[in-house]
């Protein structure tokens, strides 16, 4: 029989006294000034999502499962499935000026019990990547589940995929590290890259966010002021 360790001779982790694990995220819409982040529903974004995404490169689509659809029915049958999931729990990316979904993304590995929780499976058609819509639905759907009372959110990808690498880094993710041969996805390894906020960072990063969102950042042709990835580099002690 051994002995209980006594207090003082064996590091462990901060006592947590002041949390309580929060509640899974709720599938109602989330209002921005670019973006609307609402429940994915087939019959009523399938349309706008696939002939959105059938602008899309194929290479576009290679870390995401290597579509795209190439056909009507086929999206749509996939978006209902996804639909009705609760974890991975999908949400469609509303443009607000069009009022067309171009996009989706979702909460995945959704653990409550330790505060932790990840943001993924994010389709963006070419339509919506690299405008202020897409970093203010990231914005959105991050910045609910922090208010929800979540300690750390994460970001995961391809090691090899250096646009979601680089993606990760502009919103304020610090990565943790890479999982090696970690998935086979078509046949093929994946190296998977770690990337997370935590609780405390969290403020200064959202404050940062909605900086670079004000209109009075871009110029009149749409070009921003000040880069994002400088915002929060700043915060993170990296610039």
């Amino acid at each position: 029989m051994t002995s209980p360790v006594e207090p003082g001779t064996t590091p462990v982790g901060e006592q947590i006294s002041d949390w309580q694990p929060p509640n899974l995220p709720e599938r109602t819409p989330i209002e921005g000034r670019y973006c609307r982040v609402v429940p994915l529903n087939a019959a009523t974004h399938g349309e706008s999502l696939f002939n959105a995404w059938r602008k899309d490169d194929v290479s576009r689509w290679v870390y995401l499962g290597g579509r795209p659809f190439d056909d009507q029915k086929g999206c749509l049958q996939w978006i209902e499935h996804q639909a009705a999931l609760r974890d991975p729990m999908f949400m469609a990316l509303i443009d607000r000026d069009s009022d067309r979904a171009l996009g989706v993304a979702a909460w995945l590995n959704l653990t409550p019990e330790h505060g932790a929780i990840e943001v993924g499976h994010l389709s963006f058609s070419t339509l919506m990547a690299g405008t202020r819509m897409a970093t203010e639905a990231l914005h959105l759907l991050i910045d609910d589940v922090f208010s929800l009372g979540y300690r750390r959110v994460e970001w995961k990808c391809d090691a090899l995929n250096a646009p979601s690498r680089r993606a990760a880094r502009r919103l304020g993710f610090r990565l943790e590290g890479l999982f090696r041969q970690h998935r086979v996805v078509q046949g093929r390894n994946r190296d998977t890259a770690w990337f997370s906020i935590l609780d405390h960072e969290w403020p200064a990063i959202a404050r940062a966010h909605r900086q670079w969102l004000m209109p009075d950042n871009f110029d009149a042709h749409g070009i921003q002021r000040q880069a994002l990835s400088s915002l929060t580099a700043t915060v993170n002690g990296e610039a």
